[in-house]
């Protein structure tokens, strides 16, 4: 072998190992580059998550206090014949509306009395003795449970029979 020919092999061997490395970096790199854009991706949906979930727990608070209004005017209807029958008819009117909107955003009043009592669904405040009716029955609510969507809401005050 000529000593041109051994400096060629040289060159071919040093290209060759040149050309492993470089390989090598590429697809070190390429992995890198994956796991970054994969970790991006997880932040981007996590930041999602947060956002809507705050989100949500605005507009549940939200719904709760429409909850306490709508509260007010079944109260308000029950001492509602001394008043004159306009208003009495706006009222009317204006808890409709409120009840429609709650509606649309998926929030929807549950029946409870007769039911099973259900400590996920009913929040007991009075237990009443009576052999009319079996005990752990709910006799009748105090305030009206509602659910938005397939979570509870609001659990219904309800007076138990024991």
């Amino acid at each position: 072998m000529t000593q041109t020919e051994q400096r060629l092999d040289e060159n071919r061997s040093a290209a060759q190992a040149e050309i492993e490395r470089l390989t090598h970096e590429l697809s070190r790199e390429r992995d890198m580059h994956l796991r970054t854009r994969a970790d991006f991706d997880n932040y981007r949906k996590r930041v999602q998550r947060e956002r809507d979930s705050a989100a949500q727990a605005g507009k549940r608070q939200l719904m709760l206090g429409l909850l306490d209004v709508l509260d007010d005017f079944e109260r308000a209807f029950a001492y509602a014949d001394t008043a004159p029958a306009s208003i009495l008819a706006g009222a009317r009117v204006i808890h409709q509306r409120l009840r429609d909107l709650l509606q649309a955003q998926g929030v929807a009043p549950y029946t409870s009395a007769g039911q099973p009592f259900d400590a996920a669904l009913h929040e007991a405040v009075d237990v009443i003795h009576t052999d009319q009716a079996p005990s752990g029955v709910v006799l009748d609510e105090l305030s009206h449970g509602y659910r938005w969507g397939d979570e509870v809401l609001r659990p219904a005050r309800v007076r138990v029979a024991q």
